[in-house]
């Protein structure tokens, strides 16, 4: 191929300038899609993000020893929140690092918008460099392009986004790529530090997202099969446990995940292994060459005999310690809970079989492609190199496995359907051609018709259906501005009360609101709050669930006790005009969609508040729970939901409820609780309402 210039020992030549340019439209591609919340507005996006920037502004404005002796008192009033040891400490280190050295005039706050969007579409060329490790350059091109615009990665990597995933994403990717070479490359001075830091940069993400241990789960099987697949064993005794020690003492540097992860189930999946392979070799070692292998897979039965009966047992026996339920339930999906704070986080819920073939479209075919050229003999030889290609094979199969359990961990089965998807593509590209050539068919011809093929099938997924693409359905608003209701609307609603509270509230006053809200009210009010997102304390949460259905006077004693001052509530619906008179229609993602979660975490029975469509309150709910009493509504009647028209005064199977405004304690009077503030949509009775309603406590009322 034609040389374009000389630089020392490399010879740069047109296919270089070809995989740069692929790289380019790659990132810039990814950061495009990305960034399309920026037409509604440049705000941080979602709940979580909040809390890790006024984490992230702590160590820029105190430095890292305060950080790691932070008791933020703002959250989990009264007793506050460690935040080093219930944090994604190396994302608040990271952010706070690379601001300090590339934020240049920006603020803190702008930074931390783009910052997923950054470390996302960087994470393009890490994804490039691990598939072209494993199946060539051309598959790594075509997994650069497949990661850029990967639906169940985008929406985790957005602009604002600023939570685990993304940061996660680029420190596992690059982990296992420095590990994978460090056991391919033949340049000895490099293979020691490439292990090292493989160690070292794959602890900085399970410090960043725990979902990085699901990273952790294939390499422990890649380290079982070692065995059986390479022959370099005096190599593999040294180098994989410098790798295992590497990463767990990078591990045991952070309280979080630190040594419950070492000495649990995670350091098991990567200890159990490298004590397997060390003494796999010694069993080979002493065996005839004709049962070196039979000797081996004996042994390797029986420890996978052994490891599954001591986590089968480990329950009752308390041998090792556990993660937390939904890790368990990624490994075993045929577990299930009877807690409704766990169900009630909508990421928490069951991959669809629907949602899996819209999430990865024509990819899963490749996907499919990519097993069967691996698995073939002629193939698989031509083109994969065998630890490779049985590395992918079981980062594939584990990945979509794992992902199984959650929405959330799709984007694990992403990862595995594009390296798979790449190398069946580029296997499939280079043996085409190489048919043409063969048989002498016109070769131009041959290749741009099927290069139209495969580009009009890859781009199928990115522009149809009009409204529900892989691009158009990651553009929505930051949450802060339509308060994560059904509608896809900006407004200043949240952001005018939030500000209403840092500005109308004395400092020490405590703000009870539904957790979701907890990190906005103490990152922008700079209030504290009862509890928030880090769902620490599940019984503070089902305490302060009990209290809304409460009746109001238990429920005055109970937050008066507490020290609350001010309470919360967010209403999101839509008005209508019924001869010159204000109707509501509620259920558009506010409190008033997730009363029956409510009621769930209460332990109470959700038949004695709504009605049997599980939605519309009874009489009950509305006149004698706080919930219903602080909603600024009462409903009028029932009406047809296709038609709008008036149907029943009384609650009918069908039907909707509409709502008239009616504040049941208003500013003025002597209850249990007073009006203080609606925000701008409820107040000025807009077509869209985000009614965010706050409460003052009463002090001086008397039962």
């Amino acid at each position: 191929m034609l040389s374009l210039f000389t630089a020392g020992n490399f010879d740069f030549k047109l296919r270089h300038l070809l995989i740069i340019g692929i790289l380019i439209l790659s990132f810039t591609t990814s950061f495009l899609i990305r960034s399309q919340a920026a037409e509604y507005g440049f705000e941080l996006n979602e709940f979580d993000p909040f809390f890790n920037y006024r984490a992230t502004e702590f160590i820029v404005e105190n430095g890292l020893s305060e950080y790691f002796d932070w008791r933020d008192n703002l959250s989990w009033y009264p007793e506050g929140r460690n935040v080093s040891a219930t944090s994604q400490v190396m994302l608040h280190i990271t952010a706070a690092g690379t601001f300090q050295l590339f934020g240049g005039n920006s603020s803190l706050y702008d930074f931390t918008i783009l910052f997923p969007v950054i470390f996302s579409s960087l994470t393009v060329v890490v994804i490039f460099a691990l598939v072209r490790l494993i199946g060539g350059t051309t598959a790594g091109l075509f997994a650069a392009l497949f990661y850029s615009v990967s639906m169940p990665i985008i929406i985790r990597g957005t602009l604002g986004w600023f939570k685990s995933e993304p940061l996660g994403l680029f420190y596992g990717l690059l982990g296992i790529y420095l590990l994978l070479s460090g056991l391919k490359t033949k340049n000895k001075k490099i293979i020691i530090p490439k292990l090292i830091g493989s160690g070292i940069i794959l602890g900085f993400g399970l410090a960043s997202w725990g979902g990085i241990q699901f990273f952790v789960i294939p390499i422990g099987a890649f380290i079982l099969a070692l065995p059986f697949i390479r022959k370099d064993h005096d190599f593999l005794l040294w180098s994989i446990p410098l790798f295992v020690i590497s990463f767990l003492s990078t591990v045991l540097l952070f309280e979080r995940p630190g040594s419950s992860f070492v000495f649990g189930l995670g350091g098991f999946s990567l200890i159990g292994p490298t004590i397997f392979l060390i003494i796999c070799f010694v069993i080979q070692k002493f065996s005839k060459s004709e049962t070196k292998t039979r000797n081996g897979l004996i042994f390797l039965c029986a420890i996978l005999i052994i490891g599954s009966t001591l986590i089968v047992t480990n329950e009752n026996s308390n041998l090792l310690p556990l993660p937390s339920f939904r890790y368990l339930n990624a490994i075993n999906p045929f577990l299930t809970t009877s807690d409704p704070l766990v169900d009630s986080v909508a990421e928490h819920a069951t991959t669809t079989i629907s949602q899996s073939f819209f999430f990865h479209s024509i990819l899963m075919i490749f996907s499919g492609l990519g097993i069967w050229f691996a698995l073939s003999q002629k193939l698989k030889t031509k083109y994969l190199e065998n630890d490779m290609l049985v590395f992918s094979l079981i980062l594939g199969l584990i990945g979509v496995y794992v992902s199984s359990a959650f929405v959330r961990l799709e984007v694990f089965a992403s990862i595995s359907i594009i390296i798979l998807s790449s190398i069946g593509l580029s296997i499939l590209t280079k043996e085409i051609f190489h048919i043409a050539v063969e048989n002498k068919i016109k070769k131009n011809l041959m290749k741009f018709s099927y290069l139209g093929i495969i580009i009009l099938l890859l781009v199928m997924p990115l522009i149809i259906p009009d409204n529900g693409n892989w691009i158009t359905v990651t553009k929505a608003p930051p949450t802060i501005l339509n308060g994560g209701s059904a509608y896809n609307i900006a407004t200043d609603d949240w952001k005018e009360s939030l500000e209403w509270i840092k500005t109308n509230t004395p400092k020490d006053s405590v703000i009870a609101a539904w957790w979701d809200y907890g990190y906005w009210i103490s990152t922008i009010s700079e209030r504290p709050t009862l509890t928030d997102n880090a769902t620490l304390d599940s019984k503070k949460i089902q305490k302060f669930a009990k209290t809304l259905v409460s009746s109001p006077d238990q429920a005055w004693n109970i937050l008066h006790e507490t020290g609350v001052d001010y309470i919360l509530v967010f209403v999101a619906g839509q008005r209508i005009d019924s001869n010159g008179e204000s109707l509501y229609i509620l259920n558009g993602g506010g409190d008033e969609s997730k009363k029956q979660w409510f009621m769930r975490i209460a332990g109470e029975p959700v038949e004695k508040y709504l009605h049997e469509d599980g939605i519309s309150g009874t009489d009950y709910f509305w006149n004698n729970t706080l919930l219903g009493n602080l909603f600024p509504f009462s409903t009028l009647a029932y009406i047809d939901p296709i038609v709008y028209e008036l149907q029943s005064e009384t609650y009918r199977p069908g039907l909707m409820p509409i709502y008239v405004k009616d504040i049941k304690y208003p500013i003025d009077g002597d209850g249990p609780f007073r009006f203080v503030h609606g925000s701008p949509s409820f107040m000025n009775d807009d077509s869209i309402l985000l009614g965010i309603l706050i409460y003052e406590i009463n002090d001086d009322y008397i039962q």
